[in-house]
């Protein structure tokens, strides 16, 4: 095979694999019910799906027979954004859409669900069993009085027992909020007490890296710290005992209860996810049943061409929203795969492992970890057999170019893979997966369905082959309709429309290419994004500066070109303190256990002080952007900032660095 160049695909998929992907079946059925264009591939659908949006959607409700308990009156009733209202009138229920493969005969006794652990121990639940746990688990919920709108909450490593919780809550019509237990008593608290859980799902520890994490004193604070519980429910990984007052999974999960599905309203919140928290507490970011159901039909049905043939695997933990994306690969008939631990244990090889052994067909990954087998010298394509993968995924980060030629030479010469980019924001992706289109290296192959993905200078005017903010200029369902503790709106308005009025920023900086095709140049904020998981400087400072050599630090997260991902925390000390090994080590240690392993900096560096802004904010981008090599006349607003000099630190770091 020759080398690829910006102008050749690195894969094209042939013509049996276009006419028999989804989205060319839907394309054409939507030509004749609903005026889609019929010539012009995918980039004649997008087009027709943000110009018609209304009518898009209705199409994606119809293809996909979404159940409409009571009707809907419209399909946009207001387009203003924040604020857009979807379906108007309409009711449903998300449980009843990730279900329903169950009522199938011929298909209720095969798996929808295969765990793995670290010693690749394997378990299967099938579609019917899987609809019986979750009959009986609802019908506990509602017994303990939970109602539509109230928050279950869950500490839970990614086992099936999250996805049955999960789907109880979502039938019942309460609202679903999850952290991984490798987040300490403290983060979590940040995230759980905004929301006021009345019910836990907790776990006595997990295994990760070949070792048990006990922590049942996690759980305890946890209990002590969330007044509104009326209901813990313990789940023992470990196999201890319930602890006093708290109920058992097993008593919970035995009947043989019909599930009952909870009509709820179209915009009737689903999960609250939560954002990184970089200037203070995560945002608790609420989104719909009915609009995560929409635009997640349209992702896994149509982008991720997945249906009942199908094995869905992708590794993350219950504390990111590709947890929640993956459940959703139920709406479709597909199987899940759910691997619980880590990455790289007993080796780098893990996931691949995996893979292999469920007979995974889209095998979604972070673009670190493909970097990182890169680096190790594997040969998974060679080692292993791996021939029912189709996809690669990859989010978390961009994945680089040499990622692509990587994942084509050792995995497979004729491998779909798929560059991905959203946000926890929207739990989908703007850009990303499209089965009928090339792939270039280094590129995402194009934007969503119906989703008005664009590139805007400062001044909010559209560029093409340059460098901009990503901003979306018409609503997408699965937006949040709302933060939580949010009354008025404001931080909602500010996190997003704030730049643009009216169009939504991401705060990523992205090139839409000649030929349509979308390049992701990393986050243009501060957020700190590790192995696909978000989390904010405030909880790093929150979690250093209890220790009393620390004045102040400061955490950011660097894109570099080869992949990798530099995070250095630079500290101020306090006086007579000296930053030696045993201070790092109590750094490591303090956001180890406190907040998460994965956030641990890769360099602890001492530096003479922390530049502000006037109002007496840390300035982490001008920071983040001088280490990337940017002059510090481009990099900051001299202005606005208390002491200039030290940036100059940053700078000169910089310039060694190189």
């Amino acid at each position: 095979m020759t080398a690829a160049t910006d102008e050749t695909p690195l894969w094209q998929p042939g013509p049996d694999r276009i006419a028999a992907a989804a989205v060319t079946r839907f394309q054409d059925w939507a030509a004749g019910r609903h005026g889609a264009p019929a010539e012009g591939g995918y980039p004649a659908l997008h087009r027709w799906s943000v110009q018609e949006l209304d009518t898009f959607w209705k199409a994606v409700a119809e293809w996909f027979d979404v159940r409409f308990s009571t009707p809907y009156e419209s399909v946009v009733g207001d387009r203003a954004m924040p604020g857009a209202q979807w379906f108007p009138g309409a009711t449903l229920n998300y449980a009843e859409h990730a279900l329903r493969t169950a009522e199938d005969p011929l298909r209720a006794d095969a798996p929808a669900l295969l765990h793995v652990d670290e010693t690749h121990a394997q378990s299967a639940i099938s579609w019917s069993e899987l609809r019986r746990r979750v009959g009986s688990l609802a019908a506990a919920l509602r017994e303990l009085g939970v109602r539509p709108g109230d928050r279950v909450s869950a500490y839970l490593p990614n086992i099936p027992q999250a996805v049955i919780a999960f789907l109880a809550t979502a039938a019942v019509g309460g609202v679903w909020t999850s952290c991984a237990p490798d987040f300490g008593a403290r983060s979590v608290l940040d995230r759980f007490q905004q929301v006021e859980p009345v019910v836990l799902f907790t776990v006595d520890g997990y295994r990760y890296g070949g070792k048990e994490h006990h922590r049942a004193d996690t759980v305890a604070e946890l209990r002590r710290e969330l007044p509104t519980l009326r209901a813990v429910v313990h789940i023992p990984l470990l196999g201890t005992d319930a602890p006093e007052g708290a109920l058992a999974w097993s008593e919970l999960t035995a009947g043989d209860t019909e599930p009952v599905f909870e009509p709820v309203p179209f915009g009737h919140p689903l999960w609250v996810l939560y954002s990184s928290g970089t200037t203070g507490l995560p945002k608790a970011i609420v989104q719909s049943q009915g609009g995560i159901l929409l635009e997640h039909f349209k992702q896994i049905g149509l982008h991720c061409d997945l249906g009942p043939d199908d094995r869905f695997f992708w590794y993350t933990s219950t504390g990111w929203m590709m947890w929640n994306f993956l459940v959703s690969g139920l709406l479709t008939g597909t199987t899940l795969v759910l691997y619980d631990g880590s990455p790289g244990f007993p080796d780098i090889s893990a996931q691949w492992r995996v893979a292999e052994q469920t007979g995974a067909t889209l095998f979604g990954t972070s673009a670190a970890y493909v970097m990182a087998c890169r680096k190790a010298g594997l040969h998974p394509g060679r080692d292993l057999d791996l021939s029912r993968v189709q996809c690669v995924a990859t989010t978390g980060s961009p994945l680089p170019p040499d990622g692509f030629r990587w994942l084509r030479d050792e995995v497979d010469g004729d491998l779909w893979i798929a560059s991905v980019s959203g946000g926890t924001d929207v739990c989908s992706c703007f850009a990303g997966a499209v089965p009928t289109l090339p792939v270039h290296i280094g590129e995402l192959q194009a934007p969503c369905l119906g989703t008005d993905l664009q590139s805007w200078d400062p001044e909010g005017r559209p560029l093409i082959g340059e460098v901009g903010e990503l901003v979306v200029t018409a609503p997408m369902p699965s937006m949040p309709i709302r933060f939580w503790n949010d009354p008025d709106g404001s931080r909602y308005h500010d996190s997003y429309f704030d730049m643009y009025p009216g169009v939504w920023r991401h705060g990523d900086w992205i090139t839409i290419t000649e030929r349509g095709s979308v390049v992701i140049h990393g986050r243009s904020d501060s957020t700190l994004n590790r192995q696909g998981v978000r989390m904010g400087s405030a909880d790093i400072y929150e979690a250093v500066e209890r220790l009393p050599e620390i004045r102040e630090s400061l955490v950011v997260g660097i894109e570099e070109p080869d992949g990798g991902y530099w995070m250095p925390l630079f500290v101020h000390l306090a006086p007579g303190a000296v930053l030696d090994d045993a201070l790092r080590d109590r750094v490591k240690h303090t956001i180890r256990e406190n907040l998460s392993p994965r956030h641990v900096p890769d360099e602890i560096i001492e530096v003479p002080g922390i530049p502000h802004t006037l109002t007496g904010k840390r300035i982490e981008v001008p920071v983040k952007r001088l280490l990337q090599g940017t002059a510090l006349t481009k990099a900051v607003n001299p202005g606005s900032i208390d002491n200039l000099e030290l940036l100059r630190f940053y700078e000169d770091l910089a310039r060694r660095r190189r």
